[in-house]
């Protein structure tokens, strides 16, 4: 039987890579209503993402521009979804 290994699907730009990053160490997920990241806030989990930007960043991209742009995901994120109200007002 032919066994075939996963491939991560092919990142156009760095801000799309820095989320796939994040989503794939557990630090970010999408609500399911409305698509929006979410931050875990897994500490455990950001710190494997930055690990990832250091040692392997995208072709082209310098480890310090890679972890720049995971943190820029981290920063502009919430751990609610804009769109989503509040349990009061459900």
């Amino acid at each position: 039987m032919l066994m075939t290994k996963e491939r991560r699907p092919a990142v156009r730009t760095l801000r799309g890579w820095a989320l796939s990053v994040l989503q794939e160490v557990g630090a970010i997920h999408e609500c399911e209503e409305h698509g929006w990241a979410k931050d875990r806030a897994d500490p455990h989990a950001r710190d494997r993402a930055f690990a990832v930007a250091r040692q392997h960043p995208p072709a082209g991209v310098s480890p310090e521009a890679a972890t720049v742009a995971v943190a820029e995901i981290l920063d502009e994120t919430g751990d609610t979804c804009p769109e989503c109200l509040p349990d009061e007002e459900r």
